[in-house]
This record gives structure tokens, sequence and C-alpha cells, in this order.
């Protein structure tokens, strides 16, 4: 069973067409690499799936259901990490968790758990403005993760981590559906499965199989 189903997703700003019929199939439990250089189409693309941008044209179903019409019921089943934190810098990382909790309905006792498995557990009071911008993307995708979705959506969400950032994105990934986009494609080979490239908001040639590493 597919995840996710998009058909000729088309999105213009003005003039300018970011993304240009594109059609996207990911299965449950599939991890998809969206691949391309900037300007490309990748976030554009990922913004539609996690449902935070509406295309000007096309069909999408998530989990069977009409994405444009459904996204409040979507959004309880999908994590994103976007290009920007989104975090709240006065308040310290545990503190960012646990206001999302009370946001999304989650019982407080998943921070300490996302804490730790973001490797943040040391750092839990720091606020989260004075915390290095790698820390901030782990605390990004903690939040993402915090109310256990079913469908990840990671806009490049290697960037500022460290060395152990493609053994955190493997960890959070596992288990779920994923789509994520990306400039590395040695990490893409790491995480996922199969391919999409785009250019210049068009997908280059067919959907790639890639050899997994584990």
């Amino acid at each position: 069973m597919s995840t996710i189903v998009g058909t000729a997703l088309t999105q213009r700003f003005g003039a300018d067409v970011a993304l240009d019929a594109v059609d996207l199939v990911v299965d449950a439990g599939e991890h998809l690499a969206v691949l391309g250089e900037n300007g490309a189409g990748k976030t554009t693309l990922l913004r539609i799936v996690a449902t935070a941008a509406r295309p000007t044209s096309g069909t999408l179903q998530i989990f069977g259901l009409d994405a444009m019409v459904e996204r409040r019921r979507l959004r309880g089943r999908i994590g994103f990490v976007a290009h920007a934190p989104g975090l709240y810098p006065a308040l310290s990382a545990a503190e960012n968790l646990a206001f999302f909790c009370t946001l999304q309905g989650v019982d407080r006792a998943r921070v300490a758990q996302v804490l730790d498995l973001v490797g943040l557990a040391d750092i839990a009071r720091r606020p989260a403005g004075k915390l290095s911008r790698g820390a901030q993307q782990r605390l990004a995708i903690g939040r993402a993760v915090l109310h256990e979705p079913q469908l990840l959506v990671l806009d490049e969400p290697d960037a500022s981590l460290d060395s152990d950032g493609p053994d955190l994105l493997m960890k959070v990934m596992r288990g779920r559906t994923a789509i994520i986009a990306t400039h590395d494609h040695a990490l893409a080979n790491r995480l996922c499965k199969r391919t999409l490239e785009l250019r210049r908001g068009r997908v280059v040639g067919v959907p790639t199989r890639l050899r997994v590493v584990h």
C-alpha cells in the first residue's frame, strides 16, 4: 500500500514554475531521497507533502486521504523538519518539547525519551537560542518525532549535524515512511532505497533504486 500518491503536482509563483507536473509514489515504510541542486524544487515538493503548502494544481493523497481536504487530520500523522528549526529561543530544549507536547496532546513523559533519542539529555535545560546550530537541528528533529508520526518529511535534516548525524537520522526514520531532501548522494545511499532527482521543478529520468547500507 502506498503512503503518498501525488499526481501532476505543480506549484507556480506568478510566472515562475517551482514544481512542474511531478508524480510521486512512496510506499508504506519506504524511504525516498529527493535530490537536486538549489532551486530544483525539493523544498517546494516537501512542503506540499508535509501539508505546509498547497500546490497550484495536481492531486495528493496521504494515507488514502485527500491532502488538500484533510490537512488537519493528516498533520497528526506527519512529522516535518523544515529549513528553519522552528524553536522558541528563550525556552530550554526540554521546555520546547514540553510546549509542543501540550499543543499536540502528547504525554510529557515523551520529553525525556526524545531528549535521550536525539542526544540532548545533558543540555536539556539550556535555552534553545544558545544551543549550537547542530544541537538546534537535533532538537528540531526531536520535535518532529515527538508525537510518533507515521510519516517523516525531512528537508535537508543533515544540515549542521555532526558526524553522528546520519546515525540519528537512521534511528528516527526506522519503522516509518520517510521522504528526505538532501544534496548528499552518499547520505541518500545510506538512508534510502530509492531516489527521485529534480531539476528546475521536473523529475529527471526515473526514480532510482539504491544499495542500502545499514
